[in-house]
């Protein structure tokens, strides 16, 4: 499960990774917003002071060239405001909106009237020294302040010791404008005042300072000339142009901007919350379905085809949004084939069981049958019985027991065999001389005198190591497997051979042989195959018992047979060296 593990990391820390990424992004365009939001604001208390400042920090000086956007010409030229910027040497570097009549140097004495003044001929100019570069740079912003310029005027003509003369006439000029004039003592008391009328008495000391610093905030534009010669100071209010309405405050738009942020995250969280439950928990319940069919053994129904076509695609891939659960697919599958094959051979199993039951019952009932026969004949005493009778009876009797007890060894060397409990005693033996006297035995039973044995050694020297008891034991049972299921007039070959590195003993017949069927379950314990005309003595265990002690000797057994053409069983043994 390690490529699921790893996919399953991948995908939770892409969505984090993105999550974060989208905050983070959500939260600069926000900051940004605020920033951008206060310096308007900024701009709009003291607009002349504000465009500087922000000039300042948006020009790029390289290579001595200044670079300003584009924006700042159409603010300059919508306010009637002109920059300069100012190298070292006092020459201009960059100008924007400037009239015709202002040089393009400037020597140390005008800068210094413009810093002390802060006029240069008929224009107000604010100065900002910016130092970040290794030079430093002077920017210069001018307007033309008209108010101003007509304050000054009025005074220098209707004025005397400080109080205003003629008033009709200042306010038939005042007219033209909208305008208000008022003079004001040091305490700020109104003691004139002519043109549009004003509902105040006195100004506070702070209320000319605010409108001084930050003009913005009023809905008039404010000049203030102050007579040097007394204490009374001529002050000039005019409307101003009517802008938008703003229709809410800055603090109004941060809180809004903090609650659609709010707002957007919570719905980004639900819907990869919705997402990721759809994504991976639907597979989940799929698996529960497949789970509970499982539980109650629908191994060929686990997958619907409704959801096998919403899984698989026509090619019988994974598709794209089940790929994450690849590995547990394919491990239902394994185990559901598992499982199943795990049932069907159970199945077969006990049929096999109950088949080999019937036969050994049938095997066992035969000879119990002959000697329960001679028995109720002994005791009845009705016969009388010549030696020779008595002999034969006997040898019957002890022919029948010897066959139930070789089937009793069989079935109890079948649960050795498979509980691994046998131990060999190996010997370094010679296969040549062990088979021969095997095949001699078969030979000398005359039981088995209807049937043909040839041994064919190798003629060769060859040693293996082996258990003279049971290597007999294997290589009886495939003969006598050899007998048992070929009819009379069979010949039965034993052949020895040898390879590089091991030898291999052939037990041959020509006789019926057998389908693939039979030869693909011929070791299976139990098993006593499916041909009718064959006998059927012995529990089925033979072929299992040679298997499993061939494997004991490091070897194996395989045969070859088809039907009509015999059949040949090869044990396989490493030499001994």
């Amino acid at each position: 499960m390690n490529p699921l593990r790893r996919r399953l990391i991948f995908h939770f820390s892409i969505q984090f990774i993105l999550m974060a990424a989208a905050m983070i992004l959500v939260l600069g365009a926000l900051l940004f917003f605020l920033l951008q939001r206060i310096a308007n604001e900024e701009t709009k208390l003291n607009p002349p002071v504000g465009v500087l400042q922000m000039i300042s920090l948006e020009t790029a000086i390289e290579e001595g060239e200044a670079k300003l956007g584009q924006k700042w010409n159409d603010v300059l030229e919508k306010r009637g405001f002109w920059v300069q910027i100012i190298d070292e040497s006092g020459d201009v570097m960059k100008s924007v909106n400037t009239p015709e009549s202002l040089p393009n140097q400037y020597s140390v004495r005008e800068l210094l009237h413009i810093e002390k003044e802060r006029k240069y001929g008929k224009f107000t100019v604010l100065s900002e020294m910016e130092t970040m570069y290794d030079d430093p740079y002077l920017y210069l912003l001018g307007y033309e302040d008209k108010e101003a310029a007509m304050l000054e005027a009025l005074f220098r003509q209707y004025s005397k010791n400080g109080l205003m003369e003629m008033k009709s006439e200042v306010e038939e000029k005042l007219k033209s404008i909208d305008g208000s004039l008022l003079i004001i003592d040091r305490q700020g008391e109104i003691i004139l005042s002519a043109g549009a009328s004003v509902n105040r008495k006195r100004y506070k000391p702070l209320e000319l300072a605010k409108k001084t610093i930050q003009p913005g905030t009023f809905s008039t534009a404010t000049s203030i000339y102050q007579d040097p010669d007394s204490d009374y100071t001529w002050i000039l209010e005019t409307p101003k142009e009517k802008e938008k309405d703003q229709r809410m405050s800055l603090l109004e738009e941060v809180i809004l901007g903090f609650g659609l942020i709010g707002v957007v995250v919570l719905v980004l969280t639900l819907a990869i919350a919705f997402w990721n439950g759809y994504r991976y928990g639907y597979p989940l319940f799929i698996f529960t379905g497949w789970l509970d069919r499982m539980e109650h053994g629908r191994y060929q129904d686990m997958m619907t085809d409704k959801e096998r076509k919403k899984i698989f695609t026509k090619k019988g891939k994974v598709k794209m949004r089940y790929k994450l659960y690849k590995e547990v697919i394919d491990a239902f599958y394994s185990m559901v084939e598992k499982m199943n094959a795990s049932v069907k051979e159970r199945a077969q199993l006990e049929q096999t069981r109950e088949e080999w039951m019937t036969g050994i019952s049938h095997d066992l009932r035969t000879p119990l049958s002959t000697i329960q026969g001679y028995g109720h004949m002994l005791e009845s005493g009705h016969y009388s019985w010549t030696s020779e009778e008595l002999e034969e009876v006997g040898a019957v009797i002890r022919e029948k027991g010897d066959y139930m007890l070789h089937l009793i060894e069989d079935f109890s060397l079948s649960f050795r065999l498979k509980n691994n409990e046998l131990v060999l005693t190996k010997d370094v033996v010679n296969p040549d001389e062990l088979l021969e006297g095997i095949v001699s035995k078969f030979e000398q039973d005359r039981t088995l005198n209807q049937y043909c044995f040839h041994f064919d050694q190798s003629n060769e020297q060859l040693l293996i190591e082996a258990d003279i008891k049971w290597f007999e034991r294997m290589i009886d049972n495939l003969v006598f497997n050899a007998v048992k299921h070929n009819p009379s007039g069979t010949k039965i070959t034993v052949r020895v051979r040898r390879s590089i590195s091991h030898v291999h003993v052939m037990i041959e017949d020509n006789g019926v042989g057998m389908n693939e069927e039979t030869v693909n379950q011929l070791f299976d314990r139990y098993y006593r195959g499916t041909n009718t005309e064959e006998r059927t003595e012995g529990a089925g265990l033979g072929m299992s018992t040679a298997k499993n002690i061939a494997e004991l000797h490091d070897g194996t057994v395989c045969v070859q047979s088809a039907l009509g053409e015999g059949t040949i069983v090869t044990v396989t043994l490493p030499i001994c060296e």
